[in-house]
């Protein structure tokens, strides 16, 4: 894949962190926290929503027929590549349970659209490991590499699913940068300003919405 493609793994390991800080590719994001009768989290459905600029060069990267469009078979392709190479980033996914992180399983499919001018990918994921509805739970999408800006454009946007999880005491957090770092200084360390995947540090930053049930 070149680096301009919808999957940023290749991209992200060869940029550092002081380009890095800056995104080079930016998305809406819309993310829904699904829970079930059983007080268990089932579920996290995706949609992103990416800038018309990179938006652009995934149409140059993926348009084999030269029709200036992305039929349905190259956005399958689309679909496919980010479903492959975004599993060491765990999907740009952030969960913790009780201060654990819990990673996700792989989604069964990555489904890609094009519209107005905007490339879309939809998919769902799942934990890993079982989540019950208790204590302190928090919810989020970031690039830890920090290379592609992951913005949800209003609260509406991070969205829990099912009347129990509904029933817990949830907020939207906005973590702002400076703060971030001012309070974290001590644990900021230069490894983490060299590597930011490798110290994981960097969902500090995200936007999450978090519970207490």
């Amino acid at each position: 894949m070149k680096p301009s493609s919808p999957t940023l793994a290749a991209a992200a390991c060869l940029v550092p962190f002081a380009a890095a800080a800056h995104p080079h590719i930016f998305a809406e994001a819309r993310l829904e926290i699904v829970a079930d009768g059983s007080n268990q989290i089932t579920e996290l459905r995706n949609v992103w929503r990416f800038d018309e600029l990179f938006s652009s060069s995934v149409v140059m990267d993926f348009d084999k027929n030269s029709n200036a469009q992305l039929d349905p078979d190259e956005l399958a392709e689309v679909g496919q590549t980010v479903l492959d190479s975004l599993a060491e980033y765990n999907y740009y996914t952030t969960i913790t349970d009780n201060g654990k992180t819990i990673k996700v399983n792989k989604p069964d499919a990555i489904t890609a659209d094009y519209k107005d001018g905007q490339l879309l990918l939809m998919f769902a994921v799942k934990p890993s490991e079982a989540m019950p509805l208790k204590g302190s739970l928090a919810f989020g999408v970031y690039d830890p590499t920090m290379y592609t800006a992951m913005d949800f454009p209003t609260d509406e946007d991070l969205v829990p699913v099912g009347d129990q999880l509904n029933a817990c005491e949830h907020k939207v957090v906005r973590p702002d940068p400076d703060e971030v770092l001012a309070q974290n200084q001590a644990t900021l360390t230069d490894a983490f300003f060299n590597d930011p995947t490798g110290t994981d540090m960097s969902k500090m930053f995200a936007t999450r919405i978090e519970f207490k049930c």
